[in-house]
């Protein structure tokens, strides 16, 4: 595959992220002023996440999109403003996007499952 085909599908699949992104955020918005204009407490929150495998897949393929998200727009700004090109360009978004994963994994296990991992 070219490298304009690539970039193109990559440009597309950053688009779908941030289309995927959109309910969330404002269901995530939505429960957050929930949360606070019902003055519910960490601990009140927590009662309610833990346990809950629909809040962990919520927020799991919410963490996904981001990642992906973020990592797509990085390479971007990496290749026009800082000059990276090819593997040095492609590997370090790789790694920023499962950075994110793994932080992002982390945080939802523990008010999901109510642990570290």
């Amino acid at each position: 595959m070219t490298d304009n085909r690539f970039d193109f599908r990559l440009y597309m699949l950053q688009r779908l992220s941030a289309l995927l992104m959109v309910p969330f955020v404002l269901v995530h918005l939505g429960v957050m002023i929930y949360a606070i204009r019902g003055g519910l407490s960490a601990a009140e929150i927590l009662g309610r996440t833990q346990g809950s495998l629909a809040w962990f897949a919520f927020y799991g393929t919410f963490v996904v999109a981001v990642s992906v998200h973020t990592a797509l727009g990085l390479r971007a700004i990496l290749g026009e403003w800082a000059g990276l090109r090819g593997k040095a360009r492609d590997g370090l978004s790789v790694v920023i996007a499962l950075m994110l994963l793994a932080l992002g994994a982390r945080a939802i296990w523990a008010v999901t499952m109510g642990g570290s991992l």
